[in-house]
């Protein structure tokens, strides 16, 4: 399919609209600086892997090492399959698949599906919702929500859905959700401005899909609590002043999150020292909710889909990439390069994006690529400040050139829409159309 690339250009939203719009304010954890910064990009790099910089000729967020960083790796990097060396898809799938997982280094976790409780069960707007919760081998239990159309009987199609991140580190799937008339006022804001008002999982789960909405890793659940907090003296991350007492209110949620956005930098630091990365505990995390929901006797696990906004897409790049159970998988709002995040917006990203290494082996869009000749959708929106529009462009392409190449171009689809950092009305109507088209064939 074509790509439907709506290039008149908005108003790009001030920085204040847009931290509203993503329900973060001032606590955004991955906007430590202004993103609407001109970053100038730097002239073509000549052959080569180690171009010379002459002092004045660059400038990007790292300062005058931008293009020889950029220049680093060669392109396209050595196991993607635009690469003439590959033409058998299968040989080059074992071997890029292997080199990710090598590097992902995610948890090797039970190898048992999770024993799950059902903590309630209630009918809520034309739904059956099932309030679940299991245990993995470290940190609180995971709490879930299982949501389908009442009274429906038989097997239905699958969808992980999976919460973005958007500075709200306190909540994980109440973002796109609703079990009660009376949201939360910080997930009221954060659905009207980010969702067009709407709880995604429960409109999908309405077009007769079974959809498990599950807390990942340091959200929501799975949050680190101040009380398991030790050694830390000093800095923004100190926790003697801080307490996890009355969670809810809306000014120690702020507090929280804000605290929460700062700690990201010595998770990931730790992590990497465990041997392991953001990225693949995340990841493990979410494999083990894809085994729950296609050991449900009500889904047919030969029809299973995921995506999300923003860390929900860049879960889905991940998760659908690494993972072929997912038949059809939809990337909202986090596609673009290496290239892009190196030079321009590393900094407006969370640490669950970086894997080390891996762009060596596989730009950025070629991680969701590893699914190809499978179901897929990116959908982006042009004014989004957390990439630039041309890298965004060419994440694109390259999608389109590795489902080409694979033969599956039909498969492949992408969007562009006017606007901010958002899964509106009309990209939610076309992302359900395309899980319709593939899980209900």
């Amino acid at each position: 399919m074509e790509s439907n690339k709506k290039k008149e250009k908005l108003r790009s939203p001030s920085r204040r609209e847009f931290l509203t719009s993503v329900a973060a304010l001032s606590t955004f954890p991955f906007l430590h600086g202004d993103p609407m910064s001109i970053i100038t990009q730097p002239e073509k790099l000549p052959p080569g892997n180690s171009p010379a910089i002459m002092p004045g000729n660059d400038t990007s967020i790292i300062g005058g090492y931008g293009s020889w960083a950029a220049g680093v790796v060669e392109q396209p990097p050595m196991l993607s399959f635009r690469n003439p060396q590959w033409s058998d898809l299968s040989i080059w799938r074992e071997k890029a698949l292997a080199k990710t997982k090598e590097l992902i280094a995610a948890p090797i976790l039970d190898k048992n599906i999770p024993k799950v409780t059902v903590k309630n069960t209630y009918e809520y707007d034309g739904l059956t919702i099932e309030e679940l919760e299991w245990q993995l081998p470290y940190g609180r239990p995971t709490e879930a929500l299982l949501l389908k159309p009442a009274n429906a009987a038989g097997q239905l199609p699958g969808i992980l859905g999976l919460h973005d991140h958007s500075g709200q580190k306190y909540f994980g799937k109440r973002k796109i959700t609703k079990t009660t008339d009376n949201l939360h006022p910080e997930m009221a804001i954060l659905q009207k401005n980010t969702y067009s008002g709407i709880a995604w999982a429960n409109e999908l789960a309405k077009r007769g899909y079974v959809v498990l909405v599950h807390d990942t890793f340091s959200f929501g659940s799975r949050r680190v609590r101040y009380n398991d907090i030790s050694g830390i003296a000093w800095g923004p991350c100190q926790v003697s002043d801080k307490s996890d007492e009355n969670p809810e209110d809306p000014d120690n949620i702020k507090i929280y999150n804000e605290w929460a956005g700062h700690h990201e930098n010595i998770m990931s630091k730790s992590l990497f020292c465990a041997g392991t990365t953001w990225p693949g505990v995340t990841l493990a995390e979410d494999q083990k909710a894809l085994d729950i929901l296609c050991a449900r006797p009500d889904v047919d696990e030969e029809n299973v889909g995921c995506g999300g906004l923003s860390g929900g897409g860049l879960r889905t790049d991940y998760l659908a990439g690494l993972d072929h159970r997912i038949k059809c998988a939809i990337s909202v709002g986090f596609m673009s390069t290496w290239k892009d995040f190196l030079l321009n917006k590393s900094f407006t990203h969370t640490w669950m994006t970086y894997t080390p290494l891996l762009p060596k082996y596989l730009d950025f869009p070629e991680i969701l690529g590893l699914r190809t000749p499978r179901p897929t959708m990116v959908l982006s929106n042009i004014d989004d400040d957390l990439y630039t529009l041309p890298e965004m462009e060419k994440a694109d392409e390259i999608l389109r050139d590795v489902y080409k190449k694979s033969n599956a171009e039909p498969n492949y689809t992408s969007k562009f829409y006017p606007g901010h950092h958002k899964f509106d009305t009309e990209m939610q109507k076309d992302a359900f159309d395309w899980f319709d088209r593939w899980l209900k064939m």
